[in-house]
């Protein structure tokens, strides 16, 4: 009797970007089952909901044969668990993401010693893209054409124009008539003179 290679691909996916893709497509290549799991992540602050995100991921995920979506909200190797995952994918785009894929990956392994961790690369046209970086694009009116699959791009378009003008909410010091050495450097709010 053969087992079947499962692989679990968590994230907060908001958006779910081209680089998601391409390490859900590698994995697809590598293991028998690939299962994209979609964080609740409530303290992150979503720029769009479980449902939609879900959605969003079946969609451009809706050829690949071996590839399913579920939604998590509790330790991702209790969902690891629960799905039959072995292993747990993780993008790794450049050094500066190592350091805390590392620190996650031995949480992971001290939480269960079942859940191995695989780091995959993307294709070089991903390094530099993530869900933060496609956000603030597309929120100053930058096109994200090619950065996501196409339903996100239109998503994105259709939920920022519903949100109110960019406006900047610090300007620079000279902007606002201080010197540097003028400015506070914590939260409490400076007293008038």
């Amino acid at each position: 009797m053969t087992t079947r290679r499962i692989a679990l691909f968590p994230g907060t996916f908001d958006p779910f970007t081209n680089g998601h893709l391409d390490l859900t497509c590698r994995a697809a290549r590598l293991f028998d089952r690939v299962i994209v799991a979609v964080a609740h992540n409530p303290g992150k602050g979503t720029l769009f909901s479980i449902e939609e995100r879900v959605g969003m991921i079946r969609s451009a995920t809706r050829g690949l044969g071996r590839v399913e979506v579920v939604e998590f909200a509790d330790l991702v190797v209790d969902c690891a668990r629960r799905v039959g995952a072995r292993v747990m994918i993780r993008g790794l785009r450049a050094v500066s993401d190592f350091e805390f894929e590392f620190q996650m990956a031995l949480m992971n392994r001290r939480l269960s010693d079942e859940v191995e961790v695989a780091f995959l690369m993307p294709s070089q046209e991903y390094t530099y893209l993530n869900s933060t970086l496609v956000k603030e694009v597309a929120r100053l009116g930058g096109s994200v054409r090619g950065l996501v699959p196409a339903e996100v791009e239109q998503r994105l378009r259709v939920r920022l124009e519903a949100a109110p003008a960019v406006r900047r909410v610090n300007p620079a010091p000279a902007e606002r008539g201080e010197k540097r050495s003028d400015r506070g450097g914590g939260p409490r709010a400076r007293k008038r003179r």
